[in-house]
């Protein structure tokens, strides 16, 4: 078994319970609230895609092998990139949705949840390259899976399905999945036994928060105060 079917391996509990959240199988029927979307939306593009994109750029900075500074790199543009095409998808789906309009770009205030994922990356990406690369890939894995679930299993016609087509990657993506993968079995190939413990460590972190930004997302969660 390599590294990486290991970590899956690990994930794998975790994702069916991510999979199986009410917040997503709300999605695939069309049941859960519009104003919980609403959030998701919000939270996932004003703050945390951007910050995981400079936790990408980050860890590409202190990567090794150029080959790995080149696709955290280009992860970098793309992850910017959907954060524009979620937000533009679904300020045009919104009313259709009768969902609240999602506020201006910069407005909103990152939720308990999304701030408590979001300093998780940028702590990981300024320890080492093994934290760094350990909590960046769920959400890699994640996105593919959950996406794809959608996809696959949603109500058609159901109140949601335009904006499930949107929020799936495309096929292209498994190019980058795969790329990923392959980059954790490098590092944890190119070094000790300390690293390749972080790198499982933070990975497993990632995970937990993948299934908190879900229930967070359904609770609509805000600051108390």
């Amino acid at each position: 078994m390599s590294f990486h079917e290991d970590l899956l391996q690990r994930a794998a509990p975790v994702l069916d319970k991510v999979i199986g959240h009410p917040f997503w199988t709300g999605l695939r029927d069309g049941s859960v609230p519009a104003e919980c979307l609403t959030h998701f939306v919000v939270q996932d593009t004003e703050h945390l895609l951007p910050a995981y994109a400079r936790a990408l750029a980050s860890t590409a900075a202190a990567a090794v092998e150029d080959g790995h500074t080149r696709l955290l790199a280009r992860s970098v543009i793309g992850s910017l990139e959907a954060r524009d095409r979620l937000r533009d998808a679904y300020q045009g789906l919104a009313t259709d949705l009768s969902a609240p309009a999602p506020p201006e770009p910069n407005t909103s205030e990152p939720a308990p949840a999304t701030r408590a994922y979001a300093s998780f990356f940028l702590a990981s990406a300024s320890a080492s390259v093994e934290a760094g690369v350990g909590a960046l890939l769920p959400m890699v894995v994640f996105n593919q899976r959950v996406s794809q679930n959608l996809l696959d299993n949603h109500v058609p016609g159901s109140r949601y399905a335009r904006w499930i087509e949107f929020y799936h990657p495309g096929p292209h993506y498994g190019y980058a999945v795969a790329g990923f993968l392959r980059m954790v079995d490098e590092v944890a190939a190119g070094t000790g036994a300390a690293g390749r413990q972080q790198l499982v460590g933070h990975f497993q972190t990632a995970v937990r928060y993948e299934w908190a930004f879900a229930e967070a997302a359904r609770q609509r969660s805000a600051w108390p105060f």
